[in-house]
Formats: structure tokens, sequence, C-alpha cells
């Protein structure tokens, strides 16, 4: 395994952000570089690339940021798995997911971080999204809903917290962890089952992240 390179500093960064990586293409760069560009700072990336062969890891490389950190060990172990690995290796305090080919608002970590400082109680912090074709075109939304009672109100139907947005102590992220081997496509919605009676959710009302999808139509 590759871990290259470190934090730039001796002191741990409040955030990790974490980011499995399987043939991540040509929108990969463009995610990276949205977290690169984010107004607050202090935080780490882990580029977890799960056994990829379409080259595009190799294609970041040129983006220096010593914040940024690659673990390869040319296996395939699912997006579960690497969650989880993330998790473990996370040196910050909260803990945030990022998905390969989505584009971060450059106040996302900012504002959810200013969130999750005002709020202790709140264990899982997402925001709303709006969604993108693959030329980076604005078409549609996702479902929104902001408080924890309403996001909870029927579990057994999904939680409308959008993935990629996810913001979290990482104590909380590692009580739950993800189920590995996660269910088909289904790893985040699982969690959830097992952790709303006893975790506080919210999603902010600002879109703060690009959720990559194809095709002209909307949610909700």
């Amino acid at each position: 395994m590759t871990d290259l390179p470190n934090h730039p500093s001796d002191v741990s960064p409040l955030l990790t952000v974490g980011m499995s990586v399987y043939n991540g293409g040509a929108f990969l760069r463009e995610a990276v570089i949205s977290v690169v560009r984010q107004t607050f700072s202090d935080w780490e990336l882990l580029v977890l690339d799960d056994g990829s062969t379409d080259g595009a890891v190799e294609g970041i490389a040129d983006i220096t940021d010593p914040r940024i950190r690659v673990i390869r060990d040319g296996e395939n172990h699912g997006l579960a798995a690497r969650l989880n690995q993330a998790v473990s290796l996370a040196r910050g305090k909260y803990f945030a997911r990022m998905d390969q080919d989505d584009i971060c608002h450059p106040e996302r970590f900012e504002r959810q971080l200013a969130y999750l400082a005002a709020h202790p109680a709140t264990a899982l912090l997402g925001t709303k999204c709006v969604t993108i074709d693959a030329a980076g075109e604005i078409n549609g939304s996702l479902p929104f809903a902001a408080e924890h009672k309403e996001l909870c109100r029927r579990p057994w139907t999904g939680f409308y917290i959008p993935h990629p947005t996810w913001m979290g102590p990482v104590a909380w992220f590692k009580k739950h962890g993800y189920a590995s081997p996660g269910p088909y496509f289904c790893e985040d919605q699982e969690l959830l089952l097992r952790s709303h009676k006893d975790s506080c959710c919210h999603v902010l009302a600002e879109p703060l992240l690009a959720y990559r999808m194809p095709g002209r139509w909307r949610w909700g």
C-alpha cells in the first residue's frame, strides 16, 4: 500500500474527507479540484483507489496538494469497505463523504463545520443538492427535508440525506460503520436504518453540492 503525501503539519486536520474511487474517469479531476478550492483549508483528502483500471487516479498526480493522500493496494473491495477504511485512517475530528464524480460548492466544508460546531448534538449533517448532467449543466435537484423528524419519518422508504454531502464526527462513523459487503447500492441507507433512532440528523437548505446524474429529469 502506498500512502502519499502526509498532512503538511504535525497537527491533525479538523476534517477528513473520504473519496473511494473506482474508474473515476474524466470527472475525478473536477471532483478533487472542488475539494482543493474549498474556503475552509484545514482538511485532508483520502483518495482510496479501489482497484481502478482506467488511469484516472494516475491522472491527478499533478495536483500536488500535500493535504491529499492517495491510498492504493491494487485490489477491489467495494465502496463500503473503502469507506470503512477511510474512517479508520481519518485523523480529523470530523469525517465527510465525497464521491468521485460530484462537485462541492466552495463553501461546503466551511458552512457544514460551522453548523456542527453550533449544534454539537448533530451526528450527521447533509446539504441540499442540485443535480448535473455529464456536461456539468444543472438538470434538477434531489428531494429535500431539513429536520430529523421529517428525514426519518418513513425509514423504510429511504432517508433524503444525500450521501456525498454527509459530514459528522469521526466517532459516529466509527461507532456505526458500513455493512461490508454493503447491500446493493444501499450501504448508506442501511447504515441510517441502524442508526437513525439514536442519531440526530439534519440537512442544510443551501445547495452545497452538485450531484452527477445523467438525463434531464427531476426528483421530487
